[in-house]
């Protein structure tokens, strides 16, 4: 075996797997410090070792063969796992940490309130926190998961849908009150609006399907719905509310649904992980167990009984 190992052709598979991701030999070359004919190089002696083409040389492109496109999944993977496996013994970590991406008002509202729950089941497992709020793209990157709102097509992953989007008008009760409870969904021309700077779309969406016109006034903005439920919440006025991430606020009364009228935004909350990358034994636990939270089959545990 340790033969085997002396003879691969380490620096070739780095190269082509990295020229892989990027599709180009120029990109490849300027990641890896080298000259865009070192990567040509490199590539023809991996081509030479295994027998077959793996890219399509053109004027002024490169493009992944069938057999080529097949072989990166696999190489890519074990690339990633092999930086991971060297950040881990340069931090002194062990397997034992997920790191996930996540919306700060979906952990506020609804991971935050469940967390310990994971906790509990595995004392050893530890789960890190991304908030930001770029284009998801694992590439380059330590997050094993993510969970994120869409469609379900991000490239180069394995999704499940959690729940879908649905939206309805919140408030605080007191704030109700002082309206008479908002009877009809015009009403909303005597209410203070407020509004999420990346989400202003859905005061629109949620007045069409109610039939009304989103009264001129200006109402209050703010940098992220976790800013404008607690507005709400507080008495400030009226908000969209994603109704299953406040599904506690909601429960416990501390805000209410005064009009009952849930639209169907189109979008749904997914986990999505990369499949260019083995996943971990941790992550494995934690996609069960957030797939358990929301009443759904297991991606990788049978359950008892099941």
């Amino acid at each position: 075996m340790a033969e085997q190992y002396r003879n691969l052709p380490l620096n070739p598979l780095r190269a082509f797997a990295i020229a892989a991701q990027y599709n180009t030999f120029t990109a490849a070359a300027n990641h890896m410090g080298i000259s865009q004919v070192a990567i040509s190089r490199q590539i023809s002696i991996l081509e030479n070792y295994l027998g077959v083409k793996l890219f399509e040389r053109r004027a002024r492109s490169v493009k992944l063969t069938d057999v080529g496109r097949s072989f990166s999944r696999e190489i890519v993977g074990l690339f990633h796992d092999l930086e991971l496996a060297t950040q881990r013994v340069l931090h002194n970590e062990s397997e034992t940490i997920v790191h996930m991406r996540i919306y700060p008002t979906l952990v506020h509202y609804w991971l935050l309130p469940r967390l310990k729950g994971f906790y509990d089941s595995y004392p050893g497992y530890s789960v890190r926190l991304d908030t930001s709020v770029q284009p998801l793209d694992f590439r380059g990157t330590h997050l094993d998961l993510a969970f994120q709102l869409g469609q379900g097509t991000w490239s180069e992953t394995r999704c499940r849908k959690l729940f879908d989007e649905t939206i309805d008008v919140v408030c605080s009760p007191e704030y109700a009150e002082r309206f008479d409870g908002f009877r009809k969904p015009s009403d909303l021309s005597r209410a203070m609006l407020l509004h999420a700077k990346y989400r202003r779309r859905e005061w629109d969406l949620w007045a069409d399907a109610a039939g009304v016109s989103v009264p001129d006034s200006a109402g209050m903005s703010f940098e992220s719905s976790l800013l404008a439920y607690g507005a709400a919440r507080d008495g400030l006025g009226l908000a969209i509310g994603q109704i299953d991430i406040l599904q506690d606020e909601l429960a416990s009364g501390r805000l209410v649904r005064p009009f009952m009228r849930p639209v169907q935004t189109g979008s749904s909350f997914y986990l999505v992980w990369p499949t260019l990358k083995s996943v971990s034994i941790p992550t494995r636990r934690f996609i069960d167990w957030l797939l358990t939270l929301s009443g759904e089959p297991n991606e990788f545990m049978k359950r008892k009984g099941g």
